[in-house]
């Protein structure tokens, strides 16, 4: 147990606890070398005597440490502090988008577009750096008051295994957001958080999720086997540019999805201009069945 006043490797000293999650607690803590407030993030005691989670968390936060963005939480040491592992961040002072549409309810669509530019933007320079995120979710953004996006949970992300449904609530709500080729336990790709992006978009304007279920196995045969929902059917004066940018996101057919965060961000600057106003409506080019996407989703271990 983390207490107040504790110092993390005889640095980093614990001011209070601020987020506490299925895989990590996270706490506000004073670097006294640095002079700086920061965000100390200490893995759970199940996950911290798993060894090789431990080691893939530590490679890939340290990978995630070189990603400098204004639109990703800066990730500024990694370490291990008597058999406690932790990730220092810097603080932000916000919300994490879940929160904000708890109190909300669903955004505006102006809004959306502003956050998803944000966060695809952000996502363009991970993917440019061969970094996938594997859990893009509206409690791994944060929003500060002057409406900056932060993305934030690349290392924990990164070294959860994606084919995972069950064990934590973390990883419960993760499968919500989970594309149909992880749920069918293959790797994540560039194109897996295409698809997460997708439905944080969908969520954000509608205040609801695309697919529901009493576990995490019936969502995630959801995601490989039902149509996804048309999000006109919900909001009908949506602009028809706003639904194709979720159609092709949220494509089961990674044929049919954008090929990287910085081809759905292009999409999303011109969305709202008037030369889209008459906009078709997406036709995809694939079949969304076709391909290894149709089978059974992993079992829960």
């Amino acid at each position: 147990m983390i207490m107040k006043g504790q110092k993390i490797n005889d640095r980093y000293q614990i001011i209070k606890t601020i987020g506490e999650g299925g895989m990590a607690n996270v706490y506000l803590a004073y670097d006294t070398i640095l002079d700086r407030d920061v965000a100390v993030k200490v893995l759970r005691g199940d996950l911290a005597t798993d060894e090789k989670f431990v080691r893939r968390f530590q490679r890939e936060a340290l990978s995630a440490s070189s990603l400098s963005h204004p639109n990703i939480v800066e990730v500024y040491d990694v370490g291990e502090d008597n058999g406690s592992y932790y990730i220092v961040m810097e603080y932000i002072e916000g919300k994490h988008l879940k929160q904000l549409l708890k109190r909300r309810g669903s955004l505006t669509l102006t809004e959306v577009v502003d956050i998803m530019l944000q966060v695809t933007d952000g996502m363009s320079a991970a993917h440019d750096s061969y970094i996938i995120h594997r859990d893009i979710k509206p409690q791994n953004i944060m929003i500060l008051e002057n409406g900056l996006i932060k993305i934030t949970d690349f290392g924990i992300a990164m070294a959860l295994n994606s084919t995972q449904l069950t064990q934590t609530n973390s990883v419960m709500g993760s499968v919500h957001y989970l594309p149909p080729e992880q749920a069918s336990g293959k790797g994540a790709t560039i194109q897996s958080d295409v698809y997460s992006m997708g439905i944080l978009m969908y969520e954000l304007l509608t205040g609801t999720l695309p697919f529901r279920g009493d576990n995490a196995v019936e969502i995630a045969l959801k995601h490989i086997k039902e149509p996804f929902p048309s999000i006109k059917e919900k909001l009908p004066s949506i602009p028809q540019s706003i639904e194709n940018i979720i159609m092709r996101a949220t494509a089961k057919n990674v044929k049919n999805r954008y090929t990287d965060a910085k081809e759905m961000h292009d999409d999303l600057k011109t969305a709202l201009t008037d030369a889209r106003a008459a906009e078709p409506r997406y036709s995809f080019k694939y079949a969304e069945d076709e391909g290894e996407n149709r089978k059974k989703p992993v079992e829960p271990t």
